[in-house]
């Protein structure tokens, strides 16, 4: 593993503690300032890191329980301060029962060099659905 793709896995690591923890402060401290993401959940663009952090705090303030975010078979393009990371993601949280509610997502992240610092930059979340029915397919395991 090159030093860059263990410093971007730490990253990874890192914020997805910070989602499991819920702490959207810390969550945001993985983004770039003019972070452009698609989120499974709408609106359709999120620009700029204030307008990214209002929806994760509005997503968080909808999960009462334990909160579910794991990475599973990151792949790694790199160059010298960019790099790309995809993978599927195993996402969730305990509902009202204390019953844990998850799907499968698919995750691509743009990291940047900045400072010192690897800052995702651009980041999209989706979910597979069925054309015919329009129905989201939360069923899919890997």
């Amino acid at each position: 593993m090159s030093n860059a793709q263990a410093q971007i896995q730490q990253q990874l690591d890192s914020w997805a503690a910070a989602c499991r923890s819920k702490d959207v402060s810390q969550i945001m401290r993985h983004y770039a300032e003019d972070v452009v993401a698609y989120d499974a959940i709408g609106p359709l663009r999120f620009q700029g890191r204030a307008a990214y952090q209002a929806h994760w705090q509005a997503c968080m303030e909808m999960c009462s329980g334990q909160a579910m975010f794991e990475i599973h078979q990151p792949s790694f393009l790199l160059s010298d301060e960019l790099a790309v990371v995809h993978y599927l993601f195993h996402c969730g949280g305990s509902d009202d029962k204390g019953e844990m509610q998850s799907s499968w997502m698919r995750v691509s992240q743009c990291f940047r060099l900045q400072g010192g610092q690897w800052l995702i930059t651009h980041e999209h979340f989706s979910m597979p659905c069925d054309m015919e029915s329009g129905k989201v397919l939360f069923d899919l395991q890997p």
